[in-house]
């Protein structure tokens, strides 16, 4: 059985944004004390923490204050330095472990191991040379997504090549010393649906799933995600099972977010897999009996796992650098609060770029007809148009 830890402990939370900012609320709900260590004073989890670090994540003084200070650890963000992980979890339970943390945080290893546990993905190759991304063209084809092996998010470190002209400039990334070296190069999946699913695994493999949401990106920013899924049934438990496997061969304790392709022939296929909260399991704080935050508290804590019903459909949209101004000001912030089923969570970042997440509206309702149109309808009053956001570099 595993050990639970007592209310009033202290538990830390490697990384102090939006999403180690909802897992404290939920951590302080619960009766647990929260240290978060993030290395950007301004990181929206500081302000409400109990003990904050802001220190250097390579700092050795800080390592030492933060972990003789909590009882259990886990993280908001798959980009912790696995160093760090394997040093901590000698001195307290980290979940999820490192060696996890290993595998998913590069993009060209987490392929290779889900590849060799024969779960299906997009067919991909390695490219660290102009030379050798000709051969994996001539494999694979175009178009091609390249990505960063490494890093990157919302669309960032990642190059899509459809003609000659998006080779050439990305064979001058290759070349350039700063390019980071280590690419991976997917097949560009013809897909019908882009598909998300929440699994919570505890110590003892005892496993929980939400209900499958599919998502729409802009960008490669995630713009709004829908639950249920327009699945049918069968689609549905596929997809549960595949991810519930994924999960279980890595060995995984935590809570994980697999998110998946449905081709056109109906294929399942896992793009990556997160291990932490994800922007689109957020749905899960205003029409789930146990979000997936509290979920995180209990799997660092050693709680039993909490119910995943859904309470009824909801739509999450993201709002998306100043669109936060269109929402919260005036009228805008009028017609906002007054929409029925409308639940508002801001981030509480202070400085406002172009598609940076900057907090999310919820709808809720007894028809998912009625969230979609909802939904749309907010989003066509405080979306920039396409144009306005960024390109990928």
């Amino acid at each position: 059985m595993e050990s639970i830890l007592e209310p009033g402990s202290m538990v830390g939370v490697l990384g102090g944004g939006q999403l180690g900012a909802m897992f404290t609320g939920a951590a302080r709900r619960m009766g647990y004390r929260v240290a978060v260590w993030d290395p950007d004073p301004d990181a929206p989890a500081h302000r409400i923490a109990d003990h904050s670090f802001s220190t250097s994540f390579a700092d050795p003084a800080t390592r030492e204050r933060f972990v003789d200070s909590v009882q259990a650890m886990t993280l908001e963000w798959e980009n912790i330095p696995v160093e760090l992980c394997q040093w901590l979890e000698q001195r307290r339970p980290l979940r999820p472990s490192s060696a996890v943390l290993r595998i998913l945080q590069d993009r060209l290893t987490q392929k290779q191991f889900l590849s060799s546990c024969s779960i299906p993905v997009p067919d991909f190759a390695e490219v660290h040379s102009v030379h050798q991304l000709h051969h994996v063209i001539e494999r694979l084809g175009l178009p091609l997504i390249c990505k960063t092996a490494r890093s990157g998010y919302d669309g960032k470190g990642q190059w899509l090549l459809r003609q000659p002209s998006d080779i050439a400039q990305f064979e001058q990334i290759l070349s350039t010393p700063s390019s980071g070296g280590r690419w991976i190069a997917e097949q560009v999946v013809a897909f019908v649906r882009e598909l998300s699913v929440l699994v919570v695994r505890s110590e003892s493999g005892d496993t929980r799933v939400y209900p499958v949401v599919e998502n729409r990106h802009e960008q490669g920013i995630l713009r709004e995600s829908v639950v249920p899924a327009s699945i049918s049934p069968r689609d549905a438990e596929a997809a549960c099972q595949l991810s519930v496997r994924a999960v279980a061969e890595l060995q995984g304790v935590g809570i994980f977010c697999v998110e998946l392709f449905q081709a056109q022939d109906g294929r399942l296929l896992i793009n990556e897999i997160a291990p932490r909260p994800h922007n689109s399991g957020h749905y899960t704080l205003d029409a789930c009996t146990v979000s997936q935050f509290e979920q995180q508290v209990r799997v660092t804590c050693g709680l039993p796992l909490g119910d995943v019903r859904l309470l009824s459909p909801a739509v999450m949209v993201n709002l998306l650098g100043d669109e936060v101004t269109v929402a919260m000001s005036g009228e805008g912030s009028r017609d906002t609060f007054s929409t029925p089923g409308a639940s508002v969570h801001l981030y509480g970042k202070r400085v406002i770029r172009p598609g940076r997440k900057m907090g999310h509206v919820t709808f809720t309702a007894p028809e998912r007809e009625t969230v979609v149109a909802s939904a749309r309808q907010f989003l066509s009053r405080v979306r920039k148009p396409p144009s306005a956001v960024p390109s990928p570099p």
